[in-house]
């Protein structure tokens, strides 16, 4: 999911997304009493937001994160895995190219007790296409041209081209399986008649639901799916509206897990408490550098354009930027370096940055930035026009920025004019050739490295930075349609080489998950993983 609403259309039709790169707060209230709690459940505090209950009405982290507690999927990611396994189907396949055979599990039913057969499947998908909400995911399925349902146990996607990420938008928030006899077929449903209504097909059911206060959770016993039964029966999230209110609840033992979003200043004082553990897993989040190929210096609308001096000039900052002073001095290490457009713990993952700028390590090096930029014949200092958005991917985009600029000013080779604008002037703006040099934050609609891929590189891609590779357009071609599993981790390597190799963006950092629990709840860890679902079905005592 872009930080920009409904930017990401994907590479076959869709790409669209919302905000998730930005810290997100959540409407008031005040936190339960954990130790009251404790023998009957788990209380889970956040500042997440929620837009919507109903999944065709939602496409953002906070109504995900609730989702994904009482929706099954078709398929899913079982804990510890980014990769997609069979969760209400029994199987699932290509039969061809553009078709997908889904066989579901016998005997499925939703929490009240109705029977969860294909016919409800074909309504999950054909409500999404026809409802489209603005909010809502349905452009997740641009490549879907009909869904039937031959049988109770059979669905039959057909899609308008191959598409090897299928499985995985099958596990995204277009995928959650919703009951037609609850779900309206042509508007979204109201939250209290999802609750009253007891349709859901997770680990858990609604039992008390007041958005963005409070939800009571109950294990869903008719749940048969890849993650297993819950492991504790009863789960209460509570919602904050500031991040010092969630800390001083996890402080003070109001809540037992605290899961988005606690500010690096926090984490570290939360850290030194003995009755609590900090856990840290795998992020889908990654913020980058962007290069406006038109208006950067040098660039193709520059009096004095010259595609190689450009090169060298994007080339020259990659050597000079230190990843790991940003992720530890400005977010105390709550980031991570990335060293590619695909983050680690993906399927296909590499780290071309590491080795082709700075010092060969991962390090800076203002040598080879220094040589990048005496063969290509530029003069320095180069201006570099840099701008962000504090306002939308958080107050420590000011320290992030400042100490990139010193790191560039530093190395005697670059003038920063450094420059912030608040987010509703900056996501219109940055698409209008405004910003030479600007930040962008990423979150993944699925786990599939092709969402970092796609979105970015394929023509008319929804960053608007005029970088136009045929070369890397065909491999993008090549690896969304490709069956082999080998063969096609292998062409996202290819991508990843071609395009750190030109440099389009600079991806800097990877967000970490990182969850306060008390230290007796367990299972925190199992659900940390590159799928970046947190479960509550996993946590326990």
């Amino acid at each position: 999911m872009t930080s920009d609403s409904r930017l990401n259309r994907r590479v076959l039709a869709v790409m669209g997304g919302a905000a998730a790169t930005a810290l997100v707060l959540a409407g008031c209230a005040s936190g339960g009493d954990a130790a009251d709690d404790a023998l009957n459940g788990i209380s889970v505090g956040t500042t997440d937001v929620i837009t919507s209950l109903d999944p065709a009405g939602s496409y953002d982290n906070g109504s995900f994160a609730v989702q994904n507690q009482v929706f099954g999927f078709l398929l899913n990611s079982p804990y510890g895995s980014p990769d997609v396994e069979p969760d209400l189907a029994e199987s699932a396949e290509f039969t061809d190219p553009t078709t997908y055979t889904v066989t579901l599990k016998d005997g499925l039913t939703f929490a009240n007790g109705n029977a969860l057969t294909s016919s409800d499947v074909k309504f999950t998908f054909d409500r999404q296409l026809a409802i489209a909400d603005d909010n809502g995911p349905s452009s997740l399925l641009g490549n879907l041209a009909g869904t039937e349902a031959p049988d109770d146990k059979t669905v039959v996607f057909t899609l308008k081209g191959a598409d090897q990420t299928w499985p995985q938008i099958l596990s995204s928030p277009a995928g959650p399986i919703v009951d037609e006899d609850v779900f309206s077929a042509t508007s979204l449903t109201a939250p209290d008649d999802i609750v009253d209504g007891n349709a859901f097909s997770g680990q858990y059911s609604i039992t008390d639901y007041s958005e963005n206060e409070s939800i009571q959770y109950a294990a869903n016993d008719s749940y048969d799916g890849v993650l297993g039964a819950a492991a504790t029966d009863s789960i209460t999230a509570t919602y904050y509206t500031e991040e010092t209110d969630l800390k001083l609840a996890v402080q003070e033992g109001d809540v037992d897990v605290a899961n988005r979003s606690l500010s690096p200043t926090d984490l570290a004082d939360l850290a030194k408490d003995d009755s609590l553990t900090v856990h840290n897993g795998p992020g889908g989040e990654t913020r980058y550098m962007v290069f406006n190929f038109d208006t950067m210096p040098y660039g193709a609308t520059q009096p004095d354009a010259d595609a190689a001096k450009a090169l060298a000039v994007r080339q020259a900052v990659a050597s000079v930027v230190d990843r790991e002073a940003l992720a530890k001095e400005v977010y105390n290490d709550t980031y991570t370096p990335l060293y590619s457009v695909v983050p680690d713990g993906l399927t296909g993952a590499t780290k071309p940055l590491e080795s082709l700028y700075g010092d060969g390590q991962g390090g800076p090096d203002a040598d080879a930035a220094t040589s990048a930029l005496s063969t290509a014949g530029v003069d320095v200092p180069v201006q570099l026009d840099l701008q962000y958005s504090p306002d939308h991917y958080g107050a420590s985009s000011d320290e992030e920025y400042a100490l990139i600029k010193t790191q560039l000013e530093a190395s005697g080779l670059f003038t920063v004019n450094l420059q912030s604008t608040l987010w509703d002037t900056y996501s219109t703006e940055r698409r209008q050739d405004a910003y030479p040099v600007y930040q962008l934050g990423w979150f993944p609609d699925f786990s599939d490295a092709d969402n970092y891929l796609s979105p970015f590189f394929v023509k008319d891609n929804f960053v608007g930075n005029h970088y136009d590779s045929a070369a890397v357009q065909a491999l993008l071609s090549q690896e969304i349609a490709e069956e082999d599993e080998t063969a096609r981790t292998a062409l996202i390597g290819d991508v990843q080489d071609a395009v750190a190799a030109d440099l389009p963006t600079l991806p800097l950092l990877q967000g970490t998950q990182v969850v306060v629990s008390a230290s007796d709840v367990q299972g925190v860890d199992d659900t940390l993983d590159a799928s970046f679902k947190f479960r509550y079905g996993a946590l326990s005592r």
